[in-house]
């Protein structure tokens, strides 16, 4: 056996002993200059990331978090109106009308969070035997796979709508129509986004096969959710009536959209049978509205759920294009400096003065109000904050022996700036992002509130404008739960944010001991 072989042995010898004992176990100077019974050092992520869940409040606000991005996966699967399943009693046929309202996007979440997150939090046995040791890389990993999937979705669905509207060409309506069709195209998009997420990912046998199962997931659910369904919840209530259907609903029975004209302004904990009693209507079983019902009818708790989605959406999608912008346009600032610093300088400040609110009031007005198009209005104009604290890291670190090292060895400009300069200037744009989040979910709750939100989508704005919208009078309910829900994410966010900044920058952690 070598030395180091044998000063590895001892060390694990010793460290055993001195776990099992109180009493210290001495070592030579040579197994000291070994390291022997050392402890390994954290590296820097890890030790940020211990510092934050530390605090009460980061612990608050990534379950808070967690609780929304639950609901944002689950949403339509615990609360929908359509029947979990349906059995013909004379027949014996049965089906799931819930699984058939689905959308692509339902099913391409639900099929994200169950294979993604085992995948990221997998045991270390096997996370060695697949060669994916850090789970950073396997995040990394799942993040690719997702936005690869959601380019595959919505590049569909737009090109879905395209061949179904009245306005398109007729020869474009008619291959809409071929059976093919959502098969074709879906498959193109899904390849070609998987080509570029496998290329993105550095290759290897099983960041492929997650390239390969997320293209698979998109592309299915994508050309089965080809076209919309016609929805009608009162043949479900007239079937259960006739007794020849034997009919299970999901946890909350009601879908945002569902509402009817004798469960107006219901308050929390009413039963459904003894509403409809008192107004005459037709009785729904033994159905409660836990959280009550707005002035048209429609179920609270089902809208607060389904608005998680998009509220988490906005604030990440949106977030996202703006680090994507920010980081590109800070890091040329900061590496070049000179006039290419003060031209795109002064691109910044106009952005800068561009009123984000009135912005979005306009483009609603102008352009379709939907959640696309709400995300790239917010990402292409919240982007400042990102690129000025790029540049200000870049312009210390370009003088750095690393950074001129790499520029003397021939490295291509995108290799400095992104994969060495980037990694030790990045800490200051994540903080600032998790405050950026936060201002995108308040920016889309204020649309919301003015009725200026994403059409036929559950929001907590527009939840919070019923209050006193419709009826006149001061519904509490309706301004408690989604007020309620609005705080407590941004809050959180905040916290969050704080927690970073207080974990990453020493000066502060300074002064904290």
């Amino acid at each position: 056996m070598s030395d180091a072989k044998q000063a590895a042995a001892g060390g694990g010898a010793r460290g055993a002993g001195t776990a099992g004992s109180a009493e210290p176990v001495a070592i030579s100077g040579i197994e000291a200059m070994r390291g022997v019974g050392a402890a390994q050092a954290k590296g820097f992520w890890a030790d940020a990331w211990e510092r934050v869940v530390a605090r009460i409040g980061a612990r608050f606000a990534l379950a808070w978090i967690g609780v929304i991005a639950f609901f944002a996966v689950t949403g339509p699967v615990i609360a929908n109106a359509h029947p979990l399943w349906r059995r013909n009693l004379e027949t014996g046929a049965w089906d799931s009308p819930l699984w058939q309202n689905l959308t692509a996007v339902d099913l391409s979440l639900l099929a994200g969070a169950l294979f993604g997150v085992p995948f990221v939090f997998m045991p270390l046995g096997l996370a060695d035997r697949i060669g994916m040791q850090e789970r950073a890389s396997r995040l990394g990993l799942i993040f690719l796979a997702a936005l690869q999937a959601g380019v595959t979705v919505v590049v569909a669905g737009v090109v879905s709508a395209w061949s179904r509207d009245i306005d398109s060409a007729p020869w474009i309506r008619a291959l809409g129509e071929a059976a093919a069709f959502p098969w074709i195209v879906s498959g193109s998009v899904g390849a070609l986004s998987a080509v570029a997420a496998g290329v993105l990912s550095g290759g290897g046998r099983v960041r492929w096969l997650v390239v390969a199962l997320a293209a698979a997931v998109s592309v299915g659910s994508s050309a089965t959710r080809w076209t919309d369904r016609l929805v009608n919840f009162d043949t479900y209530d007239v079937q259960e009536a006739s007794g020849k259907y034997d009919i299970a609903y999901t946890l909350v029975p009601f879908s945002p959209e569902f509402g009817r004209s004798d469960t107006y302004a219901l308050p929390p904990m009413t039963k459904l049978a003894d509403a409809a009693e008192a107004t005459r209507g037709r009785p729904m079983g033994e159905r409660t509205v836990l959280l009550g019902t707005d002035a048209l009818g429609k179920d609270v708790l089902s809208q607060m759920m389904w608005a998680c989605r998009l509220s988490i959406s906005i604030g990440l999608v949106s977030t996202g294009i703006a680090l994507l912008i920010g980081v590109t346009i800070g890091a040329l600032m900061g590496y070049f400096g000179g006039w290419v610093d003060l031209l795109l300088f002064r691109v910044v400040e106009i952005f800068m003065a561009i009123p984000v609110l009135f912005l979005l009031i306009v483009a609603a007005a102008v352009l379709p109000r939907n959640t696309y198009v709400m995300m790239a209005i917010i990402g292409c104009v919240s982007w400042t904050g990102a690129a000025r604290f790029t540049r200000a890291e870049f312009l210390k670190l370009r003088k750095q022996d690393f950074v001129q090292g790499a520029q003397a060895a021939g490295l291509p400009l995108r290799s400095v700036l992104f994969r060495h300069m980037l990694p030790n200037g990045v800490t200051p744009v994540l903080v600032d992002a998790s405050f950026a989040v936060a201002a995108a979910i308040i920016a889309e709750a204020t649309l919301s509130y003015l009725g200026l939100g994403p059409d036929g989508q559950a929001s907590w704005g527009k939840l919070l404008s019923s209050a006193t919208g419709v009826t006149g009078n001061f519904v509490w309910w309706l301004a408690v739960f989604p007020g309620f829900a609005i705080f407590f994410t941004v809050l959180s966010y905040n916290m969050l944010g704080e927690a970073m900044r207080d974990a990453i920058d020493p000066k502060l952690r300074k002064a904290a001991h």
